[in-house]
């Protein structure tokens, strides 16, 4: 009886340690098949991004001929997250804006997106990259949980409800917040608001790196910068002797430069012939940018090249409803996800990014001027010293951060 007895109770034993194995097997399984979509996702995210930041590039452009700054890679989160509450139509028109086709999305883009987000965050001693996304909802309206959870989850984000019937207090309350959040650096950013607003999307970014090699303020100067064949003006011009990928494009009238700042992100500097800028522009596509990316040479040489501030203030609506996301501001958006008591639509996207790009300190520079002890006329120099396109490019997350023309360095 005892040996029946012990062989039932181990029996037990040996089937459930079996079925645990079993168990503990097919969870790892799982576990990465779900971490090996997830890298798909990350993978598919760069890459569409890309696709979207030179499409959105092209559209801001084409509606003004001034300087422009933007972050294609807030704007891009900002939406990715608000898809979590369309639906149907909706949900396909921002996503597919987004440059992402319907095998994708939505089951490994969100957590795709988490993991993304908090490596473009992640706090570097020399580079702050600082994005933030925001919904302000109609007060009164109950929001549901499920979006909640899912939009703090995987973005970061915050939701709050405003008073938009009254302009002046929602206007405080929303320029307040971004004030906060960006340590003063964005002022007003909402000036007018709608008595009929249902939903305002704010995405705001901030990018501060320190270059790899500084500029020494003592050789900033006074030059020429040619804005057109008829116009010039004087701008502070920081000048540099060092070590540079240069690339000078045969198929597209321009000339690249490479600007590494630390904790590895760089600046292309791309400078078209004078008038050549459109042209350039035009020319524009994940190839070129591959290309001018991976080609050209390191070579000494004198940088000269503008000291400027620029920042931009878009109103994306248009914009965005050229780009394919029309239905979203209409009566026939459908964001249900985000709650049921009423039909939501977006009234407003504003987007502000700033751009400071100077010597990049005094303590910094003077510790490396000492290191210019050669002539710098023995090496060809090179002055940007008419309209150019920058952009900000993060090595981790081979991620476009932000894309400018600059016109008129003087033009905050």
């Amino acid at each position: 009886m005892k040996t029946l007895f012990l062989f039932v109770i181990l029996l037990p034993v040996m089937f459930a340690t079996e079925h645990s194995l079993f168990n503990k097997t097919n969870l790892k399984m799982k576990e990465e098949h779900h971490e090996h979509k997830i890298r798909e996702a990350q993978e598919t995210i760069i890459q569409a991004n890309r696709h979207f930041a030179i499409n959105m590039f092209k559209h801001i452009a084409s509606e003004s001929p001034k300087n422009i700054v933007f972050s294609p890679v807030s704007i891009y989160a900002a939406f990715a997250m608000l898809s979590i509450g369309a639906r149907s139509k909706t949900e396909r028109g921002i996503l597919e804006s987004l440059s992402f086709n319907q095998t994708h999305y939505p089951d490994q883009i969100h957590p795709g997106f988490k993991d993304f987000l908090l490596a473009l965050n992640k706090p570097k001693p020399n580079l702050q990259v600082s994005t933030g996304n925001v919904l302000f909802v109609k007060d009164k309206l109950e929001i549901l949980k499920s979006f909640l959870q899912k939009v703090k989850h995987h973005y970061q984000a915050e939701i709050f409800t405003s008073n938009f019937k009254n302009p002046k207090e929602a206007k405080e309350q929303i320029n307040d917040y971004v004030k906060n959040k960006t340590n003063g650096k964005i002022e007003e950013l909402v000036q007018d608001l709608d008595i009929e607003t249902q939903l305002l999307v704010i995405n705001y970014i901030l990018f501060e790196g320190k270059w790899e090699s500084p500029f020494s303020p003592e050789s900033t100067h006074q030059s020429k910068f040619s804005i057109d064949n008829a116009t010039t003006v004087e701008v502070p011009m920081m000048s540099r002797t060092g070590i540079y990928n240069i690339y000078e494009d045969n198929k597209i009238p321009c000339i690249v430069f490479q600007l590494p700042y630390k904790d590895n992100a760089t600046m292309l500097l791309i400078v078209p012939k004078l008038g050549k800028l459109q042209e350039v522009e035009e020319a524009l596509s994940d190839e070129t940018i591959t290309r001018w990316e991976s080609s050209g040479a390191k070579r000494r040489i004198e940088i000269n090249m503008p000291k400027f501030s620029t920042s931009s203030s878009l109103k994306l609506k248009k914009i965005l409803s050229d780009m394919g996301m029309s239905i979203i501001f209409t009566d026939e958006a459908d964001f249900s996800g985000i709650t049921e008591d009423v039909n939501l639509k977006v009234s407003k996207v504003i987007h502000k990014a700033i751009l400071n790009v100077n010597e990049e300190g005094t303590e910094a520079a003077a510790a490396t001027a000492t290191i210019e002890t050669v002539p710098i006329m023995l090496y060809p120099s090179y002055s940007v010293d008419r309209p150019f396109l920058a952009l900000l490019y993060c090595k981790d997350t081979k991620t476009i951060l932000f894309m400018s023309r600059v016109v008129n360095p003087l033009e905050k």
